[in-house]
């Protein structure tokens, strides 16, 4: 790491702080250039130990950016993830209030439920498979507190993962029962169809992501838990939502979610 333990402090006040104002600040990296991938998570780290002193319960963790189509959205080239608490969670059918959020977009997924722990590094897909109760289509509501313009991967973990909430639904599946690589997806915005995209897009299998992820936490000294829930990456670029939207995702066999912006 290359930032003292004061300045990481305070930018995770900062990120803080721009939750709960619904706004966003200057980029971490136009202001501390030589900041690393390590100094991010550390300033994720912290905000996330803070809130849950507050009192927020930890539910799972999101994986980003591990799709051709994000990557290409974002100019990000690695994957990156973050903590998801049960007050950000929705479920199909509910009207969300936008001014929650400092921006909105929505992104396509699906999301593991495991009924095992996985532990890393040498977590494979088929260790991630046997873990998993079940699988069920999600959507993921990013909210970046960080000006997106020119952002990094810093940036972007630091600000844990860009991730604002998720709405879940639909019909949840076995891993064993789908072939989860063919699970596609159409996405709406107020009946027009802007995004569609199949999960195989996510690292050649959506489970893949969950085993980077348990790789990459154990370096951390960190292991995913029994009941989290992990959302595994989006198969589609991010969709721009405003205040009156409605948003709809129709997973074919998987059933579809939906939910509205007020």
């Amino acid at each position: 790491m290359t930032l003292s333990p004061e300045t990481i402090s305070a930018l995770a006040g900062e990120l803080a702080g721009a939750d709960r104002r619904r706004t966003v600040i200057p980029r971490i990296t136009a202001r501390h250039p030589d900041a690393t991938i390590e100094d991010s998570y550390a300033i994720q780290g912290l905000w996330r130990d803070d809130q849950v002193a507050a009192g927020r319960r930890l539910v799972g963790r999101k994986i980003g950016l591990t799709s051709r189509a994000m990557q290409a959205a974002t100019g990000i080239t690695e994957p990156d993830y973050g903590v998801m608490f049960d007050d950000t969670v929705w479920e199909s059918g509910s009207v969300i209030p936008a001014e929650q959020f400092s921006n909105v977009r929505i992104e396509v997924e699906l999301a593991f439920v495991l009924k095992e722990p996985l532990h890393g590094p040498h977590c494979t897909l088929f260790d991630v498979l046997r873990a998993t109760e079940y699988v069920t289509p999600a959507l993921e509501i990013l909210n970046s507190h960080i000006e997106l313009e020119g952002r990094t991967i810093v940036d972007t973990i630091a600000d844990n993962a860009a991730y604002g909430g998720m709405v879940l639904g639909g019909n949840p599946a076995r891993p064993d029962d789908i072939d989860l690589r063919w699970v596609s997806a159409l996405l709406y915005r107020n009946e027009t169809i802007e995004e569609t995209g199949v999960a195989a897009g996510v690292l050649g299998h959506p489970a893949t992501g969950v085993t980077w992820l348990a790789n990459k936490i154990a370096a951390h000294g960190a292991h995913l838990e029994a009941g989290e829930i992990i959302l595994a990456g989006s198969f589609t670029r991010p969709m721009w939502v405003n205040a009156g939207d409605t948003v709809l995702c129709d997973y074919g066999p998987m059933g579809t979610l939906t939910c509205r912006f007020s």
